[in-house]
């Protein structure tokens, strides 16, 4: 009676615990349903839910009746037969009585376990299937198997998957009926071989014959996969690979399919040498096949490796540039001159306006000291963007400011989820000047915001944006704190169409248990108009409303022509399976940034905007979520003036384009004209030149300034200035690429050349030495290159900031032009000089 009570206890626990966690799910989906209503989205949450649910619930039925019917049939035909060992070597099986009894409930239990891992499995490839059934075309085919990509891209990912899923279907089937024929003394491993009985050994042939057939499907799967592999000479598959390690893919393949029909032949035969040996012969294939290719990589295609991977380059080059959307890069001549004069300066006097003297990091140190005004406000980042400013084209630096809970003077609860609820306003200014103490300007500034120019703001509050915070609940019976006006406060009531109605007692109960917090069920200071805003962090957002996409890292701020204030965010479809291409850790082997998404600071309301229409990923995620995007052309215009080019997907590209610039199969090969990304000094710390934003001409492709994006290019081994890239990003010409290449019989200074020749000016270096020594310090920005028509000046600001942290002072601006540098207190008389 005891162990029954156990045995019924532990059960109970079992059931409670299996009870909990379904239940907190359930809780969990309720609340998500209701954000996705929320935010227009409730397709999206219904589409995502009955995939993930039904592809796992289904597959974790069918695992389990597989299973369960192979325990069956092992109970049933374990029955049959005589016992294959003796009294002495079941004796030799420890505790064999005790496994005996427990393995009816340890294979029930265990049957479900394993099916709910695989069935949680399935769940987690829910986009496979999705993209599967709603698969676009790319209208490319790869030079191989004149398959379209988009077989490479949605296809194969899918059939892999199914044939993942019947290999642990089959292998927790094989190992459950193994288990039952061993404990009911039908099957014996000893040092002599397998000893089974007929029953026995015809279920186990059948199910090994069923992972023979799988195996064939695996290695047919691997030889369509070919064109994705990665080689250290480029991507896609060589010469060894389609001489060798296909034709050995096919004969193991036929090798597998020969095994499995020798397997279930083998009850008729009688004889199961036949199958044993195929399988045999099919591991030592298995083996061999690697060995063979290796062979043939070194005794037949090194020795002339360049004429026998010649056809094999080409076709990466063409598909890696493809993939990364570079193929397309305009490639124009910079010869530069030094024949810069006032007269060329006051000709591009806006490109010399908008010269970036104001590193972020530094700028980021003087904002939070300058204006964050209370200690419980943040800076979090500083954006770089550019905006018509009384009439006048203008890059400037902005940053929210924004709420910091964990730095409010009292953390409870009602301070940080119903008085303290946003942040507010922004602090906005140019990216060149600076006042005569050496600090920046603003156009925007204070709470509530000042603004000096045509710039207003006219909806300061931000409940949505890139600090932590957790949930918030407006429109209480608590004082709703606005911002700070000298020694009062100013409150304020949401008047706002965000956040999750939180009337009725069900409500509260829901989002008590959701947050694990049960004072949102017990306070009375929540009244039937109060609404419970949650997921406010700009990415976790994007990323519950669109987890197919991925976000960059840096969402900015843009000021709406009415004065609202809305956050701007590039995705990105990428996929790792672009055959032909090379492959970026992290980053997949092919992307584009076919949305803006745009998210609403005061309302948190989302827009995705589909940028790249010819991209067959979106096309394909539009099919299935046809209700999630909207096209740019509906985007506000002025929004749509504020898109700029994303600089993760422009680092990516340089990067690539430093390789595949090259498209002689020859010159690619021996990397004779390999370029990488300069490296950069800043605050003594040396690190890889990061993209940058600027406004300038383009010359004879552009008559007028533009916003753009550029970075320079150095050979591999060299530190000189080889060509600079450029992504334009203002309309109608948004997201064309440009290079600008250097003659390569001139020597053009490299950002790592010119900061040398800082380093050896002999008064440069004395100030600095000065300024270094007394409590301060000096912090060298980032040297900038700026093309002005034909010629090149290289900018560097430097900061002066005491030791141990304090306000960074904007104190010299360097600039080098040809063969001459000067420092002065000012952009304009070091260019004067």
């Amino acid at each position: 009676m005891p162990n029954s009570l156990h045995k019924l206890g532990f059960a109970l626990y079992i059931a409670l615990f299996v009870g909990l966690v379904f239940f907190g799910k359930i809780v969990g989906l309720a609340a998500d349903y209701l954000w996705f209503k929320e935010i227009g989205l409730e397709s999206v949450f219904s589409v995502t839910f009955i995939s993930q649910w039904g592809l796992g619930i289904a597959s974790g039925a069918a695992a389990w009746a597989a299973i369960i019917a192979s325990l069956l049939l092992a109970q049933k035909w374990a029955k049959h037969g005589a016992l294959i060992f003796n009294d002495e070597e079941e004796a030799e099986i420890p505790h064999l009585e005790a496994l005996r009894q427990a393995a009816p409930a340890v294979l029930l239990i265990g049957s479900a376990v394993a099916a709910f891992l695989i069935g949680s499995w399935a769940a987690s490839h829910w986009d496979t299937l999705l993209k599967f059934r709603a698969a676009t075309p790319f209208g490319e085919r790869d030079p191989i198997f004149n398959k379209d990509i988009g077989f490479y891209v949605f296809s194969l990912p899918f059939y892999r998957f199914v044939v993942g899923f019947l290999q642990a279907v089959l292998l927790a089937s094989s190992l459950a009926a193994v288990v039952v024929y061993v404990l009911e003394g039908k099957l014996l491993v000893t040092a002599g071989g397998l000893r089974a009985t007929p029953w026995a050994r015809n279920h186990l042939a059948f199910l090994g014959g069923a992972l023979c057939l799988l195996a064939a499907l695996h290695f047919q799967l691997k030889m369509a996969g070919l064109p994705n592999i990665q080689r250290a000479i480029a991507p896609g598959p060589g010469y060894a690979d389609l001489t060798a390690t296909l034709p050995a893919l096919k004969a193991l393949r036929f090798i597998a399919v020969v095994s499995a029909v020798l397997l279930w032949a083998a009850p008729l035969l009688r004889d199961a040498k036949p199958a044993l040996a195929g399988i045999a012969l099919l591991a030592a294939g298995s083996l061999l096949s690697g060995l063979y290719s290796g062979l043939i990589q070194r005794f037949v295609v090194a020795p002339n490796e360049i004429v026998n991977e010649t056809p094999y380059l080409r076709w990466a080059i063409e598909y890696t540039r493809k993939a990364y959307g570079i193929e397309g890069v305009q490639e124009l001549e910079f010869d530069p001159a030094e024949n810069l004069t006032p007269q060329i300066l006051r000709r591009n006097e806006l490109t010399v306006k908008n010269i970036r003297l104001w590193d972020h990091a530094p700028l980021l140190t003087t904002f939070s000291q300058l204006q964050e005004i209370r200690t419980y406000y943040d800076f979090i980042d500083v954006d770089n963007d550019r905006y018509q400013v009384n009439g006048e084209y203008r890059q400037v630096m902005l940053s929210p400011r924004e709420l910091n809970p964990a730095a409010l003077p009292s953390r409870i609860w009602i301070n940080e989820h119903l008085t303290y609820t946003h942040g507010y306003g922004l602090t906005l200014g140019p990216v060149n000047r600076i006042s005569p103490e050496g600090l920046p300007e603003f156009f925007i500034k204070d709470i509530p915001p000042q603004a000096s120019t045509n710039l207003t703001v006219s909806r300061p509050e931000i409940y949505y944006g890139e600090a932590r915070g957790s949930y918030v609940i407006v429109n209480t019976e608590s004082k709703e704190f606005d911002y700070p006006s000298g020694d009062e406060n100013i409150y304020t009531n949401y008047h706002g169409s965000g956040g999750v109605p939180i009337h009725g007692f069900l409500r509260k109960l829901l989002f008590a248990l959701n947050f694990k917090e049960i004072k949102i069920l017990l306070s009375g200071d929540i009244t039937p108009k109060s609404r419970i805003l949650y997921h406010r962090t700009i990415q976790e957002r994007l990323s519950k409303a669109a987890p197919y996409l991925r976000f960059d890292q840096d969402p900015y701020l843009a000021v709406s022509r009415e004065g609202r204030l809305f956050w701007i965010v590039d995705a990105f479809t990428a996929t790792e399976y672009y055959p032909f291409s090379e492959r970026i850790e992290g980053i997949g082997n092919y992307v584009r940034n076919s949305v803006k998404a745009v998210v609403d600071a005061y309302n948190g309301d989302i827009s995705l905007y589909i940028t790249e229409e010819n991209d067959p990923i979106i096309q394909t995620y539009r099919k299935i979520f046809p209700k999630a995007f909207r096209d740019i052309s509906e985007m506000p215009p002025d929004l749509r003036s504020h898109i700029r080019y994303p600089q993760d997907l422009f680092s990516i590209q340089a990067h690539i384009y430093a390789t595949y610039h090259m498209t002689d199969p020859q010159v690619f090969y021996n990397k004779e004209d390999l370029w990488k990304i300069p490296d950069k000094s800043f605050s003594n710390q040396v690190q890889k030149m990061a993209p940058y934003y600027t406004i300038m001409k383009l010359g004879s492709v552009g008559k007028q300034e533009e916003f753009i994006l550029m970075v320079p290019f150095t050979p591999a081994r060299k530190e000189n200035m080889i060509a600079w890239m450029a992504a334009r990003c203002d309309a109608p010409h948004y997201g064309k690429l440009l290079v600008y290449n250097f003659p390569k019989q001139k020597l053009v200074y490299g950002p790592e050349q010119i900061e040398s020749r800082i380093d050896q000016d002999a008064e440069i270096s004395k100030q600095l030495s000065l300024w270094n020594q007394g409590g301060s310090q000096v912090i060298r920005g980032s040297l900038l290159v700026i093309p002005i028509e034909n010629s090149l000046i290289y900018v560097q600001p430097l900061y002066l900031e005491a030791t141990g942290g304090g306000l960074p002072e904007l104190k010299r601006v360097i600039v080098a032009y040809g063969n001459a540098i000067a420092m002065e207190e000012n952009l304009e008389e070091s260019l004067n000089r």
